[in-house]
């Protein structure tokens, strides 16, 4: 449902084509001399160093049981770090893994912002028209088909490049914005944002026959009824919702724009913020930004309108920051879309500096505790193990401890500052836990309010008791002040008289 067939020479050249489209399965090209001819898949893209950006684009085999029978390319800037961010660009119909590597401007922004980007690629054994199945239930739902093998990408690359597994988004064009939505919604927990470029909202269809209405007409869903698709696409998740970039030209007669508006509807109504904008503005290319805040103030919908702009991605070639991808069929000279959307996602910003001070403050047989320095800016910080994120997100003070670990092996710790935008910063140096193969004890010293509050310790009546052992402490309060040992996890007893006790 994006672009017809490419076809060259004179004969072709001279004559125009007329597509006719039928829901999304099928599409012929007809010529003025009335031939048809079906649209097929362009050849799968070779391996190419360069091409689009100074690191190495090729294909990557075995990344899994590949239930959707998709291929795997990917761009890997030259010299990428681990623990970058991952991107997943998924092209639309009749396109390759190469069309959307060469065209849409993301390998210029993982040179510039420092990440990973992975390319799916379908084609015409999996659809006529090579398009993404985001209308088949049993390709797009949670670990099924298409969007399982997309998920497996994801797995691939983290493993191959070290990337962040916080910091994995998603994005594609039509039908490849269609399996985006898709994604997010069978995904919360592997996602953290997306955007769809001239898409569909998730699980608007779930057999051919209803995608041509997705795409033409209102459903006339009220937002509660678009965010349960969402909700009833990964039953029972209660995690952080991705936040979600939506693009929409204002004349695409192929994907409607009612499809925007859905879109928003139904992400705004997951986030339980409304649909009321928290924000418009003027963008160049005639786009209006709409924003929707979440509780915080920052952005979790993003809808940007493309005044005049028809089926296709946003490109805005040129060597300007904001510039990019290359116009032709179905790349729409309009703005640079994939600067707009990992500016949306918190690529690029600049980043906090690391954290100094950090230091092992306690060790038991399955746990270390951790603490550091507080950084000017920083909402929360990150705290990785042997290179592998382990908080939940939510560690807002300086301190941190890292339960279920077998502290008898030795484990390297850094942590690095979180800004509002969720851009990650710096990471500090790393410092040893573990390994003496019989931990020592972890012994704290604190009020019997401190104590309670860091989960050693519970209060009742006014009193205080060790977790685990029971042991009385004496009042709830600042002033009173003991040493808890944990002899085993969660298990505290008093040591008042020298620790180990």
């Amino acid at each position: 449902m994006d672009k017809p067939v490419r076809t060259s020479g004179p004969v072709a050249r001279a004559v125009r084509a007329v597509r006719r489209w039928t829901a999304v399965g099928t599409a012929v090209l007809t010529l003025a001399s009335g031939t048809a001819v079906a649209a097929s898949a362009a050849p799968a893209p070779a391996a190419v160093a360069g091409a689009a950006g100074s690191g190495t684009y090729q294909q990557v085999s075995d990344f899994g049981s590949n239930p959707g029978n998709l291929a795997m390319y990917s761009y890997v800037p030259t010299g990428l770090p681990a623990g970058a961010p991952l991107v997943v660009a998924l092209h639309g119909c009749t396109q390759t893994a190469n069309d959307y590597y060469s065209s849409s401007g993301w390998p210029k922004y993982a040179d510039l912002y420092r990440f990973a980007v992975v390319f799916p690629q379908t084609g015409s054994a999996n659809n006529s028209l090579s398009c993404f199945s985001w209308f088949d239930s049993g390709k797009d739902a949670r670990g099924r088909g298409e969007a399982a093998s997309v998920v497996q990408m994801v797995t691939k690359a983290e493993s191959l490049y070290g990337s962040d597994s916080h910091r994995v988004f998603v994005t594609g064009l039509s039908a490849g914005g269609g399996l985006t939505a898709d994604l997010l919604a069978d995904y919360p927990d592997v996602f953290a944002g997306g955007a769809v470029d001239s898409g569909l909202p998730a699980q608007c269809a779930t057999t051919l026959g209803a995608a041509s209405g997705c795409q033409n007409d209102d459903q006339h869903l009220t937002p509660a009824q678009w965010g349960d698709k969402v909700r009833g696409s990964d039953p029972g998740y209660t995690g952080p919702w991705p936040r979600v970039a939506i693009w929409q030209g204002t004349a695409d007669y192929t994907v409607r724009p009612v499809n925007g508006t859905e879109l928003r509807d139904q992400w705004t109504d997951v986030w339980g913020i409304g649909q009321t904008p928290s924000s418009t503005q003027s963008l160049p290319g005639g786009t209006t930004l709409t924003t929707y805040d979440d509780g915080g103030g920052r952005p979790a919908v993003a809808l940007y309108s493309v005044s005049g702009m028809g089926h296709g991605l946003a490109v805005d070639p040129g060597s300007g920051p904001d510039q990019c991808g290359t116009t032709g069929a179905y790349f729409l000279g309009a703005l640079c879309s994939s600067y707009y959307t990992a500016r949306f996602w918190g690529l690029g910003a600049a980043q906090l500096p690391a954290p100094g001070g950090l230091a092992v403050t306690g060790t038991t047989a399955h746990a270390v505790s951790l603490s550091w320095n507080a950084v000017s800016g920083a909402a929360s910080y990150a705290v990785y193990r042997d290179g592998v994120r382990v908080d939940t997100g939510a560690v807002t003070g300086t301190t941190y401890t890292d339960t279920g670990v077998d502290t008898s092996v030795a484990h390297g710790y850094a942590v690095a500052a979180v800004d509002s935008s969720g851009t990650v910063g710096a990471r500090s140096s790393t410092v040893s836990a573990g390994g003496s193969g019989t931990p020592a004890p972890a012994c704290f010293t604190d009020s019997n309010y401190a104590q309670t509050v860091a989960g050693r310790a519970h209060q009742s009546g006014g009193q205080t008791y060790a977790n685990g052992s029971g042991q009385a402490m004496g009042l709830w309060n600042t002033f009173t002040v003991h040493t808890l040992e944990e002899t085993s996890p969660g298990f505290y007893v008093l040591a008042d008289a020298g620790c180990p006790a």
